[in-house]
């Protein structure tokens, strides 16, 4: 198994758009929820969310500096916001190959929860109420989840596996396990990865409302709405954007003279097979995917220093992540630091592992472990060190990351310094 490095990361996020930008708003105790202004939720029980700033000014998102108007029509926002993160991750890898065999020895691989699932909704309502003349002739193409890796890969050049992952709120972390695979089994030696994702529409806020997965108690107050493991958390809090890495093989990285960042040293997942939608209530799932990836990893447990959680801010989520932790990391669980970035940016969905992975790196090379926002009254039995309202210097050789989805699935990535 070849082994495979963190050469390049580009994030677009409720906090800002770009990985120095964000990283530093996170650092910083800044939130990046705030009331939702772009369409009308009168009628919807919840009125936040962490959407991507817009705009013209710096850290702003602007479409246009993608691509021209005309074109901006075929694409939805999940993959314009999946160009803008991998593009930052290219330019920051340095890598913009010509030859052909290089083209073709580098792959796509992006994940997204729901996709376009804005668009669907916009088209349905069109179509009862215009007719199937008024449905937009870019509907589809620019509704499905894996044309985020198709556009990506034409906009580059890249020729090697085009694929993708659709696997709810674990998406971003199992695309770059996948594609940390396909390089370490020889089919690329470079993979732009990650997840991307722009589901804040009426559609989504409303059936999560009604599933009452949703923070509806502190549309008054945004930035507090998203407080995983406080005892006055009622849900989470939607978010959008995208997290991209590129992945390299590391003797590939070191011929051509790159920067490398971290090495993602293991990988694991697992499936509960207990509900649709909530998690096996002892954690046994994230567990055996923490332990898969420390053991892909050949890491002891006491070897991580900080677990970016899954932590959503919802009522039965959070003290399950608690549970695993303590049971698979023992006395040990007590010594690690372990935060969740969602009290700031809320939560990305399949976006949202590629983005924490790269928090989760940035911690690792920072020397400084980001803090969980709104954290006052922990859970009982929440009793590690959660990082509670301030980042903390700390010295971080390896790092873990998780991320858990609907239907019980489970994914746990290592980094480590090289």
């Amino acid at each position: 198994m070849r082994r495979v490095v963190v050469t390049g990361m580009g994030v677009v996020s409720p906090l800002g758009v770009g990985v120095e930008r964000s990283w530093k708003a996170l650092v910083a105790g800044q939130s990046g929820i705030r009331r939702i202004e772009s369409f009308d939720v009168s009628d919807i029980p919840t009125k936040i969310a962490g959407q991507v700033p817009r705009g013209e000014g710096d850290g702003e998102f602007n479409p246009l500096a993608l691509a021209p108007a005309k074109e901006l029509r075929r694409l939805s926002d999940f993959i314009l916001f999946a160009m803008a993160a991998a593009s930052e991750a290219v330019n920051h890898a340095g890598w913009k190959p010509t030859d052909e065999s290089e083209l073709e020895r580098t792959g796509v691989l992006i994940g997204s929860g729901i996709g376009g699932v804005s668009l669907i909704a916009e088209n349905a309502i069109k179509l009862e109420k215009d007719g199937p003349r008024r449905i937009s002739p870019y509907f589809i193409p620019a509704s499905l989840v894996n044309e985020a890796s198709g556009v990506v890969s034409i906009e580059h050049g890249f020729r090697g596996p085009n694929h993708s992952v659709v696997t709810a709120c674990a998406t971003g972390a199992h695309a770059l396990g996948d594609a940390a695979r396909l390089i370490a089994l020889g089919d690329a030696d470079v993979m732009v990865a990650g997840g991307t994702e722009a589901a804040t529409c009426r559609l989504t806020l409303a059936g999560f409302s009604l599933m009452r997965a949703i923070s509806t108690s502190f549309n008054d107050r945004p930035s507090e709405a998203s407080r995983p493991w406080d005892r006055d958390r009622d849900g989470f809090v939607i978010g959008e954007g995208a997290g991209m890495v590129v992945l390299e093989e590391l003797e590939h990285a070191r011929k051509r003279g790159a920067n490398i960042l971290a090495e993602l040293t293991g990988y694991g997942l697992s499936g509960d097979a207990h509900h649709v939608s909530a998690p096996d209530p002892h954690g046994d799932g994230a567990r055996r995917a923490m332990k898969a990836a420390l053991e892909r990893a050949r890491l002891s447990p006491d070897a991580i220093d900080y677990v970016n959680a899954h932590a959503t801010s919802t009522p039965v989520g959070d003290p399950v992540e608690i549970e695993a932790v303590k049971a698979l990391f023992g006395g040990h669980a007590r010594t690690l630091s372990m935060s969740s970035t969602k009290s700031a940016t809320g939560h990305l969905l399949g976006a949202a592992g590629a983005v924490e992975a790269i928090f989760a790196i940035m911690a690792m090379r920072e020397g400084v472990v980001p803090p969980t926002l709104n954290l006052h009254s922990p859970d009982d039995g929440c009793d590690l060190d959660l990082v509670p309202r301030e980042a903390k210097k700390r010295i971080v050789r390896n790092v873990l990351s998780n991320s858990f989805g609907f239907g019980g699935t489970n994914a746990a990535v290592v980094f480590s310094r090289v």
